[in-house]
């Protein structure tokens, strides 16, 4: 069965999913790391694009179709993040674990409550 009809329910899904559809199309050849991190920037820069000269963005702001815009852009963004996780095998949960325990470090709650400050201006 075609990994595309299938729900997906995990990273690991969505992976196999898009390993599953580049492989029918012969594009693997194409996601190298570089060309999928840059595939990755010219998506997050579409999804600001519906968020440009709003004042909150924030769902009543955005409008429907806007709203369903910035929901495919964000697919996109997941889609070549995973591609990129899956060819430089990075576990992505581990990674966001990690990077919480060091920010936690860097951003003491006790210090940084309510303070949108970098770590570096404390």
């Amino acid at each position: 069965m075609e990994t595309s009809s299938l729900p997906m329910q995990n990273l690991e899904d969505v992976r196999d999913r898009l390993r599953d559809f580049s492989a029918q199309r012969n594009w693997a050849q194409f996601h190298t790391p570089k060309n999928l991190a840059s595939a990755l920037i010219v998506e997050a820069a579409e999804l600001l694009e519906p968020f440009q000269w709003l004042q909150r963005g924030d769902r009543e702001e955005l409008g429907e179709q806007q709203w369903q815009a910035v929901r495919h852009e964000m697919a996109d963004v997941l889609a070549y993040l995973v591609m990129l996780a899956d060819k430089l095998e990075i576990d992505l949960i581990s990674a966001v674990n990690e990077k919480m325990t060091l920010n936690a470090l860097k951003y003491p709650r006790h210090i940084v409550h309510g303070d949108a400050r970098k770590y570096d201006q404390y």
